[in-house]
């Protein structure tokens, strides 16, 4: 995972570049005017066609599609790739009917697998060709050299028509296997989701199945959802998938997909989530970095079947690990970036602007869990982190399965709990008091809240820190809920004893009398062995 992952990020750099340089094409855009998209034959298609195309299709060997150009295509590096921009004259609905144009990504070396698009009107669905001139790119750029009959990497959708600047703001991107993402409420990239993820972090390696083509129904207007229909394939898998995009505060999608298993999987990944953390308020060495903190998303947020709230810190561990959160019809779940303020991060590429994403299951999910899997990291190109829900039961070959929820990009968790307070910072250090000797082994972990009721709290009222440990209540010393001094927050302060190579699970939150007054803040402390 963590190669292909690599490689994905790089690229995107290269995304605002492209959008950048969109405004100021000169010569190509002029020749651009006198110019067409073309298209293929019209076909019949059906959302049920797809679907019993990637039924009928699991039924077959897994065959690589072909890659016209491959020879030329891994000649295109990082440089450039960035060169090569398409001309938003030839957009997809750059003059209508559809609220939203789309442009298109050209194949190189980090995107070699090309996918199909197609656009969708009145049940029939004709293939948007690709070609060379569709782009401009210096002469002596490889891309010049592509066959006719290529395909695309990937495409963007454009904010609506009717604004100025549509040519140089885009709000979706689908790019690279089966990963896309949205700027949010924010208008700023961060984090990624995927269709589908297979065997992320087991015994052998994990698969990668690509979004092979799509099918594109435009919006009548921009109250009206995009409409994206999505083949999946690959030697595990294949799938039909439907998304209804909404442009609103932040974008909004519904998916709906059915997918059809060719082999066994050991981990069978729902709408998995992929971001980054390098490093926090907690988990630092103090000549890592001269930013204080480095993340996309700084914790999973999970509201369970049962109605319990809670936060999961994210942390960059010593090696990798994984944690199942088991639970029946999970009301959702999310990577959040819950630390919006920029004098935390001091950097100019605004990870305090970077999109939260929210999953809403609808319909029964059953049995099964939240899975975080995080992967150790020693900078910020990495994604090392995997939220996703992994069904109950062994995913079979010939399996079935079906699966709807929404998608919700903003700044904040959609659905909060308005009386119970959030985790807004975790920090640890050396244990034990001022002015005492630190013994070995002891570590002082502060979790800070806010919100909820605790803002009309006297500052001498009696809270209640609940704090557990795997390893025993006689491990946690010195535990108390105190106000945090010119603020409406609480914060809880304990110690934790531990032993070389301990894992030890801890569980907190804040009580007053038999009320809880926060969400629960769970982690797992790791220590390196002697």
């Amino acid at each position: 995972m963590s190669a292909v992952d690599r490689r994905r990020r790089r690229f995107l750099q290269c995304l605002v570049l492209a959008c950048v340089g969109i405004a100021g094409l000169g010569t190509d855009a002029a020749q651009a005017a006198a110019k067409h998209l073309e298209f293929g034959p019209a076909r019949t298609f059906s959302f049920d066609g797809l679907i019993q195309t990637a039924r009928d299709n699991a039924a077959k060997p897994y065959r690589e599609p072909p890659r016209p150009g491959a020879e030329v295509v891994a000649r295109i590096d990082y440089d450039e790739h960035g060169q090569i921009r398409y001309l938003p004259e030839l957009a997809l609905d750059a003059n209508g009917p559809g609220a939203y144009p789309v442009t298109f990504f050209h194949l190189g070396k980090w995107f070699q697998q090309p996918m199909h698009a197609y656009v969708v009107d009145q049940g029939k669905a004709r293939e948007i060709r690709y070609r060379r001139d569709y782009f401009s790119m210096p002469k002596d750029n490889p891309a010049r050299h592509m066959p006719d009959d290529a395909g695309f990497a990937g495409f963007r959708l454009h904010e609506s028509r009717l604004r100025d600047d549509w040519r140089t703001q885009d709000w979706v991107a689908f790019l690279g296997a089966s990963y896309f993402r949205t700027i949010g409420a924010q208008g700023q990239y961060g984090l990624s989701a995927r269709g589908i993820a297979l065997d992320t972090a087991v015994a052998g390696p994990e698969e990668f199945p690509m979004f092979r083509e799509f099918y594109l129904e435009p919006a009548a207007s921009t109250d009206a959802p995009m409409r994206i229909y999505a083949l999946l394939d690959g030697p595990g898998i294949t799938g039909a998938y439907r998304f209804d995009l909404h442009r609103e505060t932040g974008v909004v999608m519904e998916v709906d997909c059915r997918l059809f298993l060719r082999r066994d999987i050991m981990r069978l990944g729902i709408a998995p989530l992929t971001s980054m953390f390098w490093f926090g308020e907690h988990g630092r060495g103090r000549e890592l970095d001269w930013r204080p903190e480095i993340h996309d998303s700084d914790g999973l947020a999970i509201w369970n079947g049962a109605g319990e709230r809670i936060w999961r810190p994210l942390r960059n561990p010593p090696y990798p690990t994984a944690a199942a959160f088991v639970d029946f019809n999970p009301r959702g779940f999310g990577f959040m970036q819950r630390d919006r303020n920029f004098d935390n991060y001091l950097d100019g590429v605004l990870y305090d602007r970077r999109p939260s994403l929210w999953i809403e299951p609808l319909g029964d999910w059953g049995e099964g869990s939240v899975q975080l899997v995080e992967l150790p990291t020693d900078d910020e190109i990495h994604d090392n982190m995997v939220a996703m829900w992994v069904p109950a039961g062994a995913a079979k070959k010939g399996a079935e399965y079906s699966f709807r929820y929404r998608m919700h990009w903003l700044a904040d968790e959609p659905y909060p709990t308005p009386n119970l307070a959030q985790v807004v910072s975790t920090r640890s250090g050396r244990g034990g008091e001022p002015g005492t000797i630190r013994k070995p082994g002891i570590v002082r972990y502060v979790v800070e809240f806010a919100g909820g009721e605790l803002p009309g709290l006297a500052k001498t009222a009696k809270l209640d820190a609940v704090v557990t440990s795997s390893t025993g209540q006689d491990k946690i010393l010195l535990a108390r809920a105190e106000p945090v001094p010119t603020t409406e927050r609480w914060r809880v302060q304990f110690d934790l004893a531990v032993n070389p190579g301990e894992a030890v699970d801890l569980r907190l939150f804040l009580r007053q009398g038999e009320r809880a007054l926060s969400e629960t803040w769970l982690f797992q402390h790791l220590t390196a062995a002697n």
